[in-house]
């Protein structure tokens, strides 16, 4: 969190010739933050959370993280496993298990996704000679890749749109946003709250869930266009020749088809910042496979290590591997805004959920808690804000510096509910 306050602070500075102003973070802001889906409540209501086909199975010789939130996830599970779609989830539960029980769990992985599931073996805890990185089958131990916490690479000079003193760091910054869930959301969403007109644009035929962008869609607005139509294509076309920033959180190689490979933007708009955001890394037998917080935790070892004294894996006390890599993602952007604001240089930004996980295992050194762990009470740190979904309670924002945003400058709109335009 540190990091995203220094970039913003330091690009404010910069534009309004200033020094920088004085950076602070707050542990209990951060730890509010970065479980903000918990502490959502929708007129009162809790959000949905995991799906019941969602979560840590037993099998024939170790365990398996399923993950089937989204109903196009929970269909292709079902049906690479052969289990029949007779009844609700609950009822599903007993089959499921019985059925994985039965099976190694790294032939329910790759079964699994296969039919373009999501199902990940639970790695053993890493040790410094097998590093981190999930399990490629039939390989019986973690790789040793450890992908990089950020990539970036200077790209594109041209002469870009001065950014002028402003009052916030980002103000009049255009940020085409093309990414879902909550890492990439999280980062457009800090943006967001520092100024910039963030426009997220998703696919029609791919819905988000209400709740999750009710939390992370605060200070955006949020269109659809069909990039397969002309007719959305000369518009999604037409904003990007105005962006100053496309935020990306697919798989790589995933929009290419799209004419939306990083080189190919940066060639025809020099001088644009390129940020992606993917689950697994940018290379690897694994770079091309989809991914969450909750399946890279168990891919990398992260789910052994906070496994409970009966051999159950564990996971993080917050999908932390979503929530810091958007903040990192989001500081990255900042301070690729800084440069071209002195050299005109465009910028390629590259991150991933398992850059995170092998920073956490093997970047930052435990330290020991001594006697009871106190936590702070988050209602310092929680506000009610209306919203077209309703009274939002919601996590304020952790990014501080002096002068910050105490909170967004508007609420979450409805899901494609926005025209595609600028502000």
């Amino acid at each position: 969190m540190g990091v995203s306050s220094l970039a913003a602070a330091e690009l404010l500075a910069l534009r309004n010739g200033v020094p920088v102003p004085a950076v602070r973070v707050d542990e209990a802001a951060v730890a509010t933050a970065f479980v903000s889906e918990r502490h959502l409540r929708i007129d009162g209501r809790a959000p949905t959370s995991f799906a019941p086909l969602s979560g840590f199975w037993q099998t024939s010789d170790g365990w398996v993280r399923t993950h089937a939130n989204y109903p196009h996830h929970r269909a292709r599970l079902l049906d690479a496993l052969g289990i029949a779609d007779t009844g609700p989830d609950q009822t599903l539960v007993g089959v499921l298990a019985k059925e994985l029980a039965s099976r190694p769990a790294l032939e329910v992985q790759e079964t699994v996704y296969a039919a373009d599931g999501l199902a990940v073996a639970v790695t053993p805890a890493p040790t410094p000679a097998t590093g981190t990185g999930p399990t490629p089958a039939p390989a019986p131990a973690p790789t040793s890749d450890r992908p990089a916490l950020v990539e970036t690479r200077r790209a594109g000079r041209s002469s870009p749109r001065l950014l002028t003193p402003a009052s916030v760091p980002a103000q009049g910054v255009r940020v085409l946003d093309l990414t879902r869930v909550i890492a990439g959301p999280v980062a457009t969403r800090t943006l967001a709250l520092l100024g910039a007109d963030v426009l997220r644009v998703d696919a029609p035929r791919l819905p988000e869930d209400a709740d999750a962008h009710a939390d992370t869609g605060m200070g955006k607005r949020s269109t659809l266009l069909d990039l397969a139509a002309p007719g959305d294509r000369r518009v999604f076309e037409g904003l990007l020749s105005e962006a100053d920033v496309v935020v990306t959180g697919y798989r790589p190689g995933a929009l290419d088809r799209h004419g939306l490979a990083p080189d190919a933007l940066l060639a025809r708009h020099p001088g644009l910042i390129v940020a992606q955001l993917c689950a697994w890394g940018w290379s690897g037998p694994w770079a091309g496979r989809r991914g969450f917080d909750s399946l890279v935790q168990a891919g990398t070892g992260i789910a052994a290590i906070e496994a409970t004294d009966d051999g159950r894996p564990g996971v993080l006390p917050a999908q932390a591997l979503d929530h810091g890599t958007g903040y990192l993602l989001a500081a990255a952007v900042l301070r690729a805004l800084t440069d071209r604001q002195a050299t005109g240089d465009g910028r390629h930004l590259r991150l991933s959920l398992a850059g995170t996980a092998s920073w956490l295992l093997h970047g930052v050194q435990p330290t020991p808690v001594q006697g009871h762990f106190a936590r702070d009470d988050p209602a310092a740190w929680l506000t009610e804000t209306e919203s077209p979904y309703g009274l939002l309670r919601h996590a304020l924002p952790p990014v501080h510096y002096d002068g910050a945003p105490a909170n967004w400058d508007r609420a979450s709109s409805r899901w494609g509910s926005d025209r595609p335009n600028w502000a």
